[in-house]
């Protein structure tokens, strides 16, 4: 141990007599802990057969000595007021340097935080920019259709109507005009028999073109869509139908012969 020299002290180093006294107590306490040492090294353990027992009985003895520690009341370090002193400003310097690295983390955690806020506000300046642009375009689309005015809505929809009408006038005309060229209607062969040919002049002029048939059809399914058939009677000439079924356009019933519908075209 370095000599102390009571000319060089300052205020916040002990005296030599306090040294001395702190440095009779270190050694009674070491003395006093080398003599529990040394009685724990010579003290064997009881043997027991049972060890939960044994374990049971150094748990009880262990909390009676709590009890007894408990019940004395703590002594200071020593009654020397620089020891005290000394050992007082010990304890501050530990205790300001946890603290100092505590601030060091609230530090470090704060800049973190700093950070992160930067990081929200961009984003949410980010957001805010992308809604008014959003807004904006809203309010433009809103004013473009309110200038577009009801009557010109109306009005254009009866001209899409009434082009399509001309359209499918058009197409039905087309499809008239094939049919009446490519499938006309059914004659009859001359015959010798004035009698048979008179009731034979008198059937056919019942029956319906090929062109009529598919009208029925196609209005039956735009207008009943949930029941497209209709009924065959003797103004639909065989033939006709006949023809519908055997190339796709035409179907039956699956329950009755004399219904048919029109083929849903994909």
């Amino acid at each position: 141990m370095a000599e102390v020299n009571p000319s060089d002290q300052a205020a916040a180093e002990m005296s030599e007599a306090a040294w001395s006294e702190l440095m009779d107590r270190c050694e009674d306490q070491f003395a006093q802990l080398e003599k529990l040492q040394n009685e724990i090294i010579l003290s064997e353990p009881d043997f027991c057969e049972n060890p939960t027992e044994q374990s049971v009985n150094r748990l009880m003895a262990t909390e009676a000595e709590l009890k007894q520690w408990l019940t004395v009341e703590p002594k200071l370090l020593a009654e020397n007021s620089e020891i005290l002193l000394q050992a007082g400003k010990e304890e501050m310097i530990k205790l300001c340097s946890e603290l100092e690295m505590v601030v060091s983390c609230y530090e470090a955690k704060r800049e973190n935080l700093r950070e992160t806020k930067e990081l929200e506000q961009k984003w949410l300046e980010e957001k805010t920019q992308a809604l008014m642009a959003a807004t904006e375009h809203v309010e433009r689309l809103n004013t473009e259709n309110e200038k577009i005015s009801d009557l010109g809505v109306l009005q254009d929809t009866k001209a899409k109507i009434q082009k399509m009408k001309q359209y499918q006038e058009r197409l039905m005309a087309c499809l008239g005009d094939v049919l009446e060229k490519h499938v006309p209607h059914p004659q009859n062969e001359p015959s010798t028999n004035k009698k048979k040919k008179n009731v034979t002049q008198e059937f056919d002029e019942d029956l319906i073109s090929l062109n009529e048939i598919l009208e029925l059809l196609m209005n039956k399914v735009l207008n009943t869509p949930h029941d497209p058939y209709v009924t065959i009677d003797n103004t639909f000439w065989p033939a006709y139908i006949e023809m519908l079924l055997r190339y796709g356009i035409a179907v039956r019933h699956q329950e009755n012969n004399f219904k048919i519908r029109l083929e849903t075209f994909c």
